[in-house]
């Protein structure tokens, strides 16, 4: 089953085991809704999912001291890919995206999304082609668009 990150474990908050988190998700809500998650290739219960958002927490079942906390630092937070809530039209998951076929306008192949990156301006479609080569390029109406699985590109932005 595919797996999302939706969090990174920062370290510890306080002595009695819950985590600080470095969310990926649009706020800590959103990781609330989740009963399991998955640290590693173990499962854990989620007990609570607090904080603000610039300040998340969270309690993961069996962890109940600091240095268990500190443990997982450095850990990714995932769900299972099945647990996320549905998307409306013209939404998408970064997890999604990854590994999807990029092409021209004509439909040639100019390689694959590798990842999704956000700096904080809107999302930036990482695409490698054949050779290794990578170039970022903003995902937007007319730059690149998501058609049919796959994401066609306007090749100048590939410079």
């Amino acid at each position: 089953m595919t797996r999302v990150v939706l969090a990174a474990i920062a370290g510890a908050h306080g002595v009695r085991g819950e985590v600080r988190l470095k969310l990926f998700t649009d706020g800590v809500g959103s990781l609330a809704g989740h009963k399991a998650v998955f640290v590693g290739d173990r499962e854990y219960r989620l007990e609570r999912a607090g904080g603000t958002d610039k300040s998340p927490t969270a309690r993961l079942s069996g962890v109940s001291s600091r240095e268990a906390a500190e443990a997982l630092r450095g850990q990714l937070l995932e769900v299972d890919r099945a647990a996320l809530p549905p998307l409306e039209d013209g939404e998408y998951y970064h997890a999604d995206l990854i590994g999807l076929p990029c092409v021209d306008g004509e439909g040639i192949s100019l390689g694959a999304v590798s990842a999704v990156e956000n700096f904080g301006a809107g999302d930036l479609l990482e695409v490698e082609d054949a050779e290794g080569k990578r170039a970022l390029v903003p995902f937007r109406p007319g730059i690149a668009d998501l058609t049919d699985g796959k994401v066609v590109i306007d090749p100048v932005f590939l410079a």
